[in-house]
């Protein structure tokens, strides 16, 4: 097993003092993700419900992932690795290695996790195993069941799969458009294997079925008919302790170690691609009055960033435009909080649309200025009617928005808005999403065994 060296010192160790075996765990939980340094919503999901765990009574809580290097081959945006929050002592974030050699062309990294799944599973503890994901992470745990109950060791496993967008549009939708019916079918028949089955938002379940439809309608299944009837809704799990009565003294600290000040700059946070529509929020403020009075703050990193800084330099407002391709996330929180209106308007892509937006909602926790955004997929579930809301593709609505959110709104109104939008966020605190997702284990078998 490799392990990510940042993680290794909340790794259990192999015997206690004077070579005395650790108290056996009686309770675990496996979470299967592509985890930090991974820049995703769902991998910080994956750490809210690994920390919540530990407060409801699992004592040993696995984030399964990727090896770093392997990470860095697949150009996914990636946190710095100095940068990392620790886990909680009692979260251990294992990294398999690949199994094979020059030999094998594909699948070795899968097989490293599938092999370390099964080890977890044949152990006798009873045990919970969630993938984020469908591919890969629902396929390795299907398999690591499979397995371990074929060997006769004891294997008390209960899992649950949540589905995001990309797994539709990546693979179902894909496949069906090309024709390719099996790998279709695989994806949703191992989706609906797991005892519990999820999707992030009711736009993300309408998404799945209406996939599975067309599975159906090529394959004579009944795939889109399970999926209505199983799946459920459960929205990410965020930390809102971490964006809630944030330190006025400290707000200001960080914002000025970034040359800015509160209430007087407008800000985009989140991954640059062109999905997040970046260079329409450029097109509009560069069009906007609030130019003249802010600047624009693009805070993240991405595919998109080179592109975006030309974007920015052809706009005319280029010496008004900052980019923060640094942000952590203990810095984030401030930064949201200190502007004056936080801006996202996110457009559906072939390759993603966006399945909730957590950042929005994260933005909402935080306070400062008003949310612009639009109706993109699940964003309306994210923000209910908290937001200023656009169209798709609508740099006049974005300038339009700015003007009225930075110069035309009373600050009491500023204030009202501020709170009802703290109020509706808090529903996703990560504890409440956590005791409804596994509330769901209660009406599966073994899982009254299992929990004990």
């Amino acid at each position: 097993m490799m392990t990510s060296l940042i993680n290794a010192k909340h790794l259990r160790p192999a015997s206690g003092p004077r070579g005395l075996v650790p108290r056996r765990p009686t309770r675990r939980l496996v979470i299967v993700v592509r985890a930090d340094p991974v820049i995703c919503g769902h991998s910080v999901e994956a750490r809210n419900l690994a920390e919540t765990a530990l407060l409801r009574g699992y004592d040993d809580v696995r984030i399964v992932s990727w090896p770093v290097d392997r990470l860095r081959e697949t150009g996914l945006p990636l946190k710095p690795l100095d940068s990392i929050s620790p886990y909680s002592p009692g979260i251990t974030v294992e990294r398999p290695a690949p199994v094979g050699d020059y030999k094998v062309p594909d699948g070795r990294y899968h097989a490293g996790i599938v092999g370390r799944l099964v080890e977890l599973f044949t152990d006798g503890v009873p045990t919970v195993a969630m993938a984020l994901y469908l591919s890969p992470h629902a396929f390795a745990i299907a398999e690591a069941r499979r397995i371990a109950e074929s060997t006769g060791l004891p294997c008390r496993v209960t899992t649950i799969a949540e589905a995001v967008g990309s797994d539709v549009t990546n693979i179902v939708r894909s496949c069906v458009a090309e024709g390719r019916l099996g790998p279709a079918a695989a994806v949703l028949s191992t989706f609906l294997s797991f005892d519990v089955c999820v999707a992030v938002s009711d736009y993300t379940k309408e998404v799945v079925v209406a996939a599975a439809a067309e599975v159906d309608t090529r394959l004579g299944t009944r795939f889109a008919a399970e999926c209505a009837e199983r799946v459920a809704i459960s929205y990410p799990a965020m930390d809102t302790r971490a964006y809630l009565d944030l330190d006025p003294a400290e707000v200001d600290a960080r914002l000025a170690a970034r040359g800015l000040r509160r209430g007087e700059y407008v800000l985009f946070l989140s991954r640059l691609t062109t999905a997040k529509g970046v260079d329409d929020l450029i097109e509009g403020y560069a069009a906007s009055r609030t130019r003249e009075r802010m600047p624009l703050v693009i805070a993240g990193n991405g595919p998109e960033a080179h592109y975006l800084h030309a974007v920015a330099a052809e706009s005319g407002a280029g010496d008004s435009i900052v980019f923060a391709h640094d942000v952590d996330d203990a810095e984030k929180p401030f930064l949201m909080a200190g502007s004056a209106a936080y801006v996202l308007p996110s457009k559906p892509c072939p390759d993603f649309t966006e399945t909730f937006g957590i950042a929005l909602a994260e933005k909402m926790l935080a306070g400062g200025g008003p949310v612009i955004t639009t109706r993109t997929g699940g964003i309306g579930e994210a923000v209910g009617d908290c937001a200023l809301t656009i169209g798709v593709h609508d740099p006049v609505g974005i300038r339009d928005s700015l003007d009225r959110a930075v110069l035309d709104t009373p600050p009491d109104q500023l204030q009202a808005w501020e709170l009802r939008a703290r109020t509706h966020a808090l529903q996703f605190d990560r504890a409440q999403v956590f005791d409804r997702l596994f509330a769901r284990l209660e009406e599966q078998e073994p899982v009254a065994e299992a929990l004990g």
